[in-house]
């Protein structure tokens, strides 16, 4: 399964030759594109991204557009990718519009100020959105990959994402291969070529998340590629912080809860297999399943991170499914030190794969993600701030809430030191609705809201997960939309079911304004 690769130069990782053929620098393959060319990049988080042919390719446009031109491009990518792609493109304003997920704050400003189009989309649409004709033309797949096998089979990096597609689907590719993500990474994999458009669609033929449906590598038509970029880069990832007592305290109530739910038998011992959303909460949360009473785990996720890693170490979590390995700087290095142990449990596929709603509900998962607030009644908002600023988008997210067997969402209970409540009266914005949504947790408390009613769901949110600031509020809004609402099913007061929003655009807090303490003389 493994090729030998000589280090002499990074070329070296090109072993077809008829590739070899093609090579040359980042700034001659950046020529190759034009403006108003649609372009599908590797990379989900940094990695797998592209790091040379992107800055190379920004160059480019910033130095045609200060001579008068409006050199701009359309990016899909398989999420997030990193600063050397998105950072570099948008600092330059050329992306004209932008899917399916972004992180970067570069980007976020240009969308957020009117000047770059960004198209939000669930992760597990992106492919057959492609492949169904929804989304345009692709013209250049710019691609990463550990190395090329000299039958033209190409190593897929430290991501998969959306790659397959984009080789697929492309005019022409364009492939950096960088001899500095491990080569050992052959065999990892996973890429299944058995997808298909509706009427033609079969079952996806898996019923365990580590079983392996497709095989090691990417295929692509060799007389598409136009240029090969050697690289020697790693993937920029950033340290997550060390969990806090909110995010230790979440992780207890869900760690609580998951107890309880074996109790009862509606979990098996070593539960269903996991999906954890990114960052440092979801770290908190692995962390404490790292130290808790549950063994031999499994995980089906899209996003791979230290938490996951630390419990393969343990050997509280037996396997891993993933599209990308998302790993801090420390953590990285313990993967390439120890990366033959870590073959054996871990494997990257395609996000088609990772997010499919088939997959997720045939293995019952237990879906873990973070939101930015959510309402009394369960309606999740998690990808807008005060209801029009976009901050990444849904991702992955609502992939597995619909289909999981448990759609567990979490946050702190309030947000910049108290003067936002992350529960409010009403979400600003709409991405799970409460039809999707059976726990939310907070540092205060869990909230199961399965088989409940509205009104019912709104009591037990403010009773268990409200921050003790804003309770006495939301429970007087609550009574009052009750008296005064026209329907008690819902009961909203609309003339005032944003003051809180409102009240912070105003004030910077969603504190309502305390009466002035009398003075006695």
């Amino acid at each position: 399964m493994h090729t030998t690769f000589t280090q002499a130069s990074p070329a070296d990782r090109v072993l077809c030759a008829a590739l070899r053929e093609r090579i040359m620098t980042a700034d001659q393959a950046a020529s190759l594109i034009q403006s108003g060319m649609t372009l599908g990049m590797s990379g989900f988080t940094p990695a797998g991204a592209p790091k040379a042919v992107p800055q190379a390719l920004a160059r480019r446009i910033e130095e045609q557009n200060a001579n008068g031109g409006n050199f701009r491009i359309s990016l899909w990518t398989g999420a997030s990718t990193s600063a050397e792609l998105d950072g570099a493109l948008a600092q330059v304003h050329g992306i004209e519009r932008r899917l399916p997920y972004q992180s970067d704050p570069t980007v976020r400003k240009e969308i957020n100020e009117g000047r770059m189009q960004y198209v939000d989309i669930h992760l597990s649409h992106v492919a057959q959105y492609v492949w169904f004709g929804f989304l345009g033309h692709l013209d250049v797949a710019v691609i990463e990959v550990a190395g090329i096998l000299p039958d033209g089979r190409l190593i897929p990096s430290t991501s998969v994402g959306n790659n397959k597609t984009w080789l697929e689907q492309a005019d022409k590719i364009i492939l950096e291969v960088n001899s500095a993500q491990p080569a050992e990474l052959e065999g990892m994999h996973d890429i299944y070529y058995g997808a298909a458009v509706p009427p033609k669609r079969k079952p996806i033929p898996m019923e365990h998340p580590f079983g392996r449906i497709g095989e090691p590598y990417l295929h692509c038509d060799l007389s598409k590629v136009i240029a090969v970029v050697p690289t020697a880069q790693r993937d920029k990832l950033a340290a997550f912080m060390a969990p806090d007592e909110d995010s230790k305290r979440i992780a207890e109530n869900i760690i609580d809860f998951l107890q309880h739910e074996v109790k009862v038998g509606r979990l098996p011992p070593e539960l269903l297999p996991l999906q954890s959303g990114v960052g440092n909460i979801a770290n908190a949360v692995l962390a404490g399943l790292n130290h808790g009473p549950f063994e031999h785990l499994n995980a089906y996720t899209e996003v791979l991170q230290d938490g996951m890693l630390d419990m393969l170490e343990s050997g509280k979590l037996d396997t891993a499914s993933t599209t990308s390995l998302a790993l801090s700087p420390a953590a990285m290095e313990r993967f390439l030190a120890n990366i033959d142990f870590y073959r054996q449990r871990i494997m990257l596929r395609p996000q088609e794969i990772s997010n499919h709603p088939e997959l997720i509900r045939r293995m019952g998962l237990i879906s873990m993600n973070a939101l930015i607030e959510a309402d009394m009644y369960g309606n999740v908002n998690s990808t807008h701030i005060m209801g029009s600023s976009i901050m990444n988008g849904i991702g992955g997210s609502g992939d597995f809430a619909r289909n999981a067997y448990l759609s567990i969402f979490m946050t702190p209970s309030v947000a910049k030191g108290g003067k936002i409540s992350c529960i409010v009266p009403m979400v600003s914005h709409v991405d799970h609705t409460e039809h999707d949504v059976q726990v939310i947790v907070t540092e205060q408390g869990l909230a199961d809201l399965r088989g409940l009613a509205p009104v019912q769901r709104a009591r037990l949110i403010i009773e268990k997960c409200v921050h003790p600031d804003y309770k006495d509020a939301m429970t007087d809004y609550l009574d009052r939309a009750l008296q005064g609402a026209p329907g008690k099913h819902t009961p909203h007061l609309l003339d005032e079911a944003y003051a809180w929003h409102q009240r912070y655009l105003k004030t910077a807090t969603m504190q309502p304004e305390q009466e002035p303490a009398l003075c006695l003389a």
